[in-house]
């Protein structure tokens, strides 16, 4: 999944020059939280609400509301801005840019093209959407965690037990994260199972893999076991 299918691509800007006031209402008009700035249509910097808000805080209490608006109208984008932003190609994955952001700590990051064009925006609110779509919990259903032996055919085992109860997969995902060494755990949501064959299913997956948890949303059910 790329970069560019799940960005912002209608992109917001502001002027290195403009003043600290014209970001804000920018922000607020657009509701978004963050700013490429620019410079002659090149990107020099970025600014987000948390730097707007940092940058007027320390005076806030000690100022006239007449005076906090005049001080805010003075300061520009430059002087408060991050410079040398860092920011994402359009054509990485988005789990690159999620590697991205936690490596550097930050929470969205401007989208260059092979020329530094910025052509769109990526955020972290962005990457929950991807997260929601990879996994399907918009379809409810249900989801069945196991550990199974790192071994070839091991995922089609369980599958094809929850497809002979007609189940359909909405999506299948596994990591190797916080497992013993040869396996791995597997992560299946599906729908279409009759409830009242459930412990049936469970009886049966249990033979084959070790289960972890079901989460059944319909009925908001958790079983750990």
């Amino acid at each position: 999944m790329l970069v560019k299918d799940w960005m912002s691509k209608t992109v917001i800007t502001v002027d290195m020059n403009d003043s600290m006031n014209e970001a804000m209402k920018l922000l607020k008009e657009h509701d978004i939280d963050m700013l490429p700035v620019m410079k002659k249509g090149q990107l020099v910097g970025i600014v987000t609400d948390r730097d707007l808000k940092r940058a007027s805080a320390s005076d806030a209490t000690t100022l006239e509301v007449h005076e906090l608006l005049y001080l805010v109208s003075k300061i520009k984008v430059k002087d408060i801005m991050t410079k040398n932003p860092i920011t994402v190609p359009v054509d990485f994955t988005v789990e690159e840019a999620a590697e991205i952001f936690m490596k550097n700590k930050i929470s969205g990051a401007p989208v260059v093209d092979e020329t530094g064009e910025v052509v769109g925006t990526i955020t972290k609110a962005d990457l929950f959407r991807v997260l929601i779509a990879l996994t399907g919990v918009g379809r409810r259903g249900i989801q069945f965690a196991f550990q199974v032996e790192d071994s070839p055919g091991s995922i089609k085992e369980v599958a094809d037990i929850i497809r002979r109860y007609g189940g359909r997969m909405v999506s299948i995902l596994s990591t190797y994260e916080r497992v013993p060494k040869g396996y791995r755990k597997v992560f299946i949501r599906m729908y279409g199972i009759e409830r009242g064959r459930l412990p049936d299913l469970q009886k049966e997956l249990s033979e084959k893999a070790t289960l972890l948890y079901m989460v059944d949303h319909r009925e908001n059910k958790r079983v750990i076991f």
